[in-house]
């Protein structure tokens, strides 16, 4: 397997990236009036994280040299033929940490590089992305540069896969409507919380047979689903990467977001791009919040919602929290249009 080589200094010369390094900066609230004074309406992008990829499910996308070319420039910047890993590798291969979080960003770059022009950036209320996907919300909110975020990510995978090894760990999906009874049964476990995703769903994390017991004993009226994932990521067992990835990290300048950014850590706007740039840092080791974010969007007014390729599960989550707001995730381009009627105003 192609394993991870560091490079500094990459800057490919995509769409996207020339976009960014031309949109200033602007208060949040300026950004949030514009898209809804043009649209009457405010679009949330949501940028999914790691479990979300399937065998080949970049094909469809290499198709047009547009992304064929820009996923060949990420690569590099990646240090990973992503190429490779979207359309041919197998399930096995693509669940490696190390291949599996550039190869989720580099996607979501993709659909920022074709939904994002110029005039529809100015009409989105805000991106957020979860877990690894805050890196592809870094970029589309100008805070990274497309290169400076896969470098990272490629830094953070395979770091997140060294900490793996050390001790076996796992994830569950505990499936409940009684939080507190869950997390209960997570603390006399010592298993911890390592995401909450709202939608009655809280993905527990920690040692192998602790994560039997609770399969074998769940909380009552609650369903446990092993997840195939290398480790116990967003909790103490992640320690070991911190520091790798806050070390990729220092050289990089972090701009100031250009559109409303929410963080995972706690569900609240960040105005700074060095003080996201640092939550990217602590949250390897700490749970993802996801319900506070879309605690977020809801309080924020947001009207309608997009999520970048590969697509799906935040989808699912966002329309059993916030029923009655329009979701269009974007698994191929054939979802472009529906995305582009979204932000235009058009989808009615």
């Amino acid at each position: 397997m192609t394993r991870t080589r560091l490079r500094v200094g990459y800057r490919p010369h995509s769409d996207l990236a020339t976009t960014l390094a031309t949109t200033p900066a602007r208060p949040w609230s300026d950004t949030a009036r514009t898209a809804t004074w043009q649209t009457g309406s405010m679009i949330a992008i949501v940028c999914p994280g790691q479990g979300s990829q399937t065998p080949g499910f970049l094909t469809p996308w290499l198709a047009e040299a547009r992304f064929a070319d820009s996923l060949a420039e990420l690569s590099d910047a990646a240090g990973i033929d992503l190429t490779t890993h979207g359309t041919v590798s197998d399930a096995d291969t693509i669940r490696d940490t190390a291949v599996a979080q550039p190869l989720i960003v580099a996607a979501g770059i993709l659909t920022l590089t074709a939904l994002l022009t110029a005039e529809r950036r100015s009409r989105i209320g805000g991106i957020v992305g979860h877990s690894v996907g805050e890196f592809t919300a870094a970029v589309g909110a100008g805070v990274l540069s497309p290169a400076d975020a896969m470098h990272a990510v490629a830094v953070r995978g395979q770091a997140m896969a060294d900490a793996s090894a050390l001790t076996p760990t796992g994830m569950s999906a505990v499936l409940s409507t009684d939080r507190e009874l869950v997390l209960a049964r997570l603390a006399e476990l010592d298993l911890a919380p390592a995401n909450i995703n709202g939608g009655g769903q809280i993905v527990a994390a920690g040692a192998i047979p602790a994560l039997t017991t609770l399969k074998e004993a769940p909380p009552t009226g609650a369903r446990v689903i092993p997840l195939q994932v290398a480790g116990a990521f967003h909790t103490r067992y992640m320690s070991s990467a911190v520091p790798v990835l806050a070390d990729a990290l220092t050289a990089v300048v972090a701009r100031d977001p250009s559109l409303p950014l929410w963080t995972n850590s706690d569900g609240s706007l960040v105005n700074s791009g060095q003080r996201f740039s640092e939550l990217l840092v602590a949250q390897v080791a700490a749970p993802v919040r996801w319900d506070l974010c879309m605690a977020s969007l809801l309080t924020a007014g947001i009207t309608g919602v997009i999520e970048l390729a590969p697509a799906g599960a935040l989808a699912g989550l966002i329309k059993r929290e916030l029923p009655g707001i329009p979701v269009v995730a974007v698994k191929t381009p054939d979802e472009f249009a529906a995305a582009a009627a979204l932000i235009d105003g058009d989808s009615g």
